[in-house]
This record gives C-alpha cells, structure tokens and sequence, in this order.
C-alpha cells in the first residue's frame, strides 16, 4: 500500500514508524528539514521537503497512485487543504487531522467527504473519550469500546484475592453459571510476551488480562478477580490544554470536575467556558495548592499538561493522597512502557491513540473498528463479515483459526455476543478478533 503522510511532528513522525515496520510504501512530506532528516535516517521511507498544499509537492510525492494520504500537521487549516487536493490529484481515502471537535460532531451534517475527505480524526477528542471511558469503568486500567458498548474490551491485572488464580480458563468460566466475557490476551507479569490464551491455559497472580465483554460481563470480572466497583464523582484535572478543556467540558454533566490551570489568562477564559467546571488557577505541582483544594476528597486525579514528567508525577502524588483512579498523559513512549510499573493506574498517549484510529484503513478486509493493546504484542480488529467472506456461514469451532489468534466476541444487530465454538457467523456480523502480528495476513484472509 502507498501511503503518503503530511506532517513529520510527533503524530507523523509516529506513524511513518510504525506503518514501515509493516513494509508499507510510506512518504513523509514536512516543511522542518531538521524532522525530515532524523526520519530519513531512522525509518525506511522516503521524504520529502515541502508544503503539502502545494499541488507541485503533491505531485512529486506521486499522489496520482497513493492508497491513503494523511495530513497530520500541527495547521487544522492546512490539514483540510491537503486532504482535499490530495483527493482531487487521485488519493483513493484521505484522513484529516484536525482540533475543532465541532468538526467531528458535524461532520456528517456539513459533509466533509463532498470536499474530499473520508475521515476526520482528533488526538485531543480520541484522548478525552478514552479518559472519560476508563472513568466509567474505574477499576480497568485499559479500556475499548466497540460499536456504542456493544461488545467492550477491558484489561486488567490479577491479585492474589482473584478466584481465577492458578485456574484454567475452563475451569474459571464454570465459576459463573452464565459467562459474558473472555479471555482474549495474557501477559505474564515481568514478561513482555504476549499469549492468546486457550481453555487449558492457567491465570497467575499478576498476570495483565484482558478481556472482551458483553453486557453486565465488567461486574462478573469483579466478582472473579476480586475487585470492588468504585464510584466516581469527584474529579480534579491538572492542566486546562486542549485535552483538560475537552474532558471537563465532557465530564462536567454527570461528574463534579475542579481543572487546575497555571496561566491565569487561560484560567478566566476556562472559567467562561466551562460554567460547570470549578477551575483554579494555579501550579499543580504546588502540594500544598492540591491540599488546599482538598486533593484527598477526590475519586479521581487526571494530568494532562503538556509535560510527561509533571503529569506522572502529580499522579504519584495523588496516589499517595488516596485517590482511587489516577490517568497521565505521556508524550514520551519509554514511560508508556512502564505504564505498569511506574505506579499510576493508566498512561495514556495522543500518538498511539491517533495511530489506533488510523491503522485500520491498512487493514484488508472491510475493518471497522481497530486498536493495538497496550504493550502488548497484539492487535484487536472488528470485521464487517462479507456474504463472499470465507468466514460466513460457518460455526466458530470449524474455522480453522490460527492458535496466535481468537474470536472475541460478535456484534449482531447492535447486540454483542461472546461467541463460543457453537456459533455460526452470518452475513452482516461483525467479528472482534485479537491476534498477534504473525497470524494479521492469515486473519484478514477471512474477511475477504
């Protein structure tokens, strides 16, 4: 696939990486020579210098036979501009990135493919959705929604309080007399191998599990894992950015959100447009300002500054405070890595979230949903099963799946089903299946 990208900052730059390691035909175009030539030498891809709403540069960068064309520069306008152009010299889907969330929540109402472009993605809105998930679902540290709830993805680690413990996953689903998740990852813990589990596979204490669920499947996790169902209500987010702004506007209807802003002109202007918001002006690193705001009354502590090291660390502190549920944005993909180490609940990161958004258009098979787990060497996909599918029409327990990957689960007319070997895939269904890099082509095979 020929895939040309506009915008060599993080986001680009992050992409262009993790598209080469797939041996994708990748363009990068920047007008930062500095950032063109660090990915020159770090990447196998080709680069390009220039404005990518120049129709010159385009042309140069061979967009007449591009299979995708993302603009993903920190210019919402020239994002839109490209993508349009683009379409117009003969990229078959663009992908625009942009920072307005109006954008999004009327894309289909302003028609944005009538201009030419087919997606709309914003780091920023993927970051607070994401945030706002993991809240709702306070006692997983990772999280993933497919089609509004239907079928849910929620990961978590084993303690030793766990009922599953030194248990198969056949034995640990008799437990229930009627079960709405499975096991779909594992990671050992001080491991960073990844096992698709099957029914003789044994939980151990500190394993990270994760799981696809159905409807009422998160409370049966608590009741096999051992963990309690916390309320969330009182909320405190460090830094009014784009994100901090975008998640307390989120947040402000169903949860009681105090935002800490440092500079005070963007402290008015919060205050102003977040009348549901307590905002406060000051230096969350300041401790003494974070118990002065009564940090210990709170459910949950978020971080979103725009400094990794800030964020982990005023996390730390919440934690140290008694806060229950503690989120950190982090930049920086060797702390991400550490995520479950370095002792706050859950880091999350705008490149990867971006990344997640876009890689299913690189996917074959007709992918609708698609996100990688969070260091783990795996990928969760939802296919649209075609009636030409050589999937369709068979039970579960006769296609012959590799055994580095598993059905999740399948959502039918709305409703999500965990899926076991008596289920017979139809036409329509749409199937959530992990698996690891090594099975991806042998996976999309079926979905044709």
């Amino acid at each position: 696939m020929k895939i040309i990208i506009a915008g060599a900052g993080e986001v680009g730059f992050h992409l262009a990486k993790l598209l080469s390691y797939e041996s994708q035909e990748i363009t990068l175009i920047d007008l930062n020579k500095d950032s063109l030539v660090y990915a020159d030498t770090h990447l196998d891809i080709k680069v390009i210098k220039g404005d990518a709403t120049s129709i010159s540069v385009l042309k140069d960068a061979r967009i007449l036979n591009s299979d995708l064309f993302i603009s993903v520069t920190s210019s919402e306008t020239s994002n839109i501009t490209a993508c349009v152009l683009a379409k117009q010299l003969g990229a078959k889907r663009t992908i625009a990135r942009i920072s307005n969330p109006e954008f999004i929540n009327h894309k289909d109402e302003v028609g944005f493919t009538k201009f030419g472009i087919d997606e709309l993605i914003s780091p920023e809105s993927l970051a607070a959705a994401e945030i706002e998930l993991l809240l709702s679902q306070s006692v997983f540290n990772d999280t993933y929604e497919f089609e509004q709830g239907a079928l849910t993805m929620l990961g978590l680690s084993l303690s030793k309080d766990a009922k599953v413990i030194n248990k198969s996953v056949r034995v640990a689903a008799q437990l229930l007399s009627d079960i709405h998740f499975i096991p779909i990852a594992i990671q050992r813990f001080g491991s960073h191998l990844t096992i698709i589990p099957r029914g003789d596979t044994i939980f151990k204490e500190g394993d990270r599990v994760v799981f696809i669920t159905s409807k009422g499947g998160d409370e049966e996790l608590c009741k096999l894992t051992g963990k309690k169902k916390m309320e969330i209500k009182d909320v405190m987010i460090l830094g009014g950015g784009k994100i901090g702004f975008k998640t307390a506007c989120d947040l402000s209807e169903n949860f009681n959100i105090k935002l800490v802003e440092k500079l005070k002109d963007r402290a008015f202007d919060l205050a102003e447009q977040l009348p549901n918001t307590l905002v406060i002006n000051g230096d969350g690193r300041n401790v003494e300002l974070l118990d002065e705001e009564n940090i210990k009354d709170m459910d949950a502590f978020i971080s979103v500054t725009g400094n990794s090291e800030t964020n982990i660390m005023s996390c730390l502190v919440a934690k140290s405070k008694g806060i229950k549920k503690t989120i950190a944005l982090v930049e920086n993909m060797d702390y991400y890595e550490l995520s479950h180490s370095i002792g706050v609940d859950t880091l999350i990161n705008k490149k990867l979230l971006a990344a997640n958004s876009i890689f299913r258009y690189i996917r074959k098979g007709d992918v609708v949903a698609m996100t990688k787990l969070s260091n783990m060497e795996a990928e969760l996909l939802e296919f649209v099963v075609k009636p030409t599918s050589k999937i369709c029409d068979q039970y579960i327990k006769e296609i012959e799946f590799p055994l580095s990957a598993i059905i999740g689960g399948v959502i039918r007319n709305e409703e999500g089903f965990i899926a076991l070997g008596d289920f017979k895939i139809v036409s329509g269904d749409r199937v959530v299946v992990c698996c690891l890099p090594q099975s991806i082509k042998k996976i999309e095979s079926y979905f044709y």
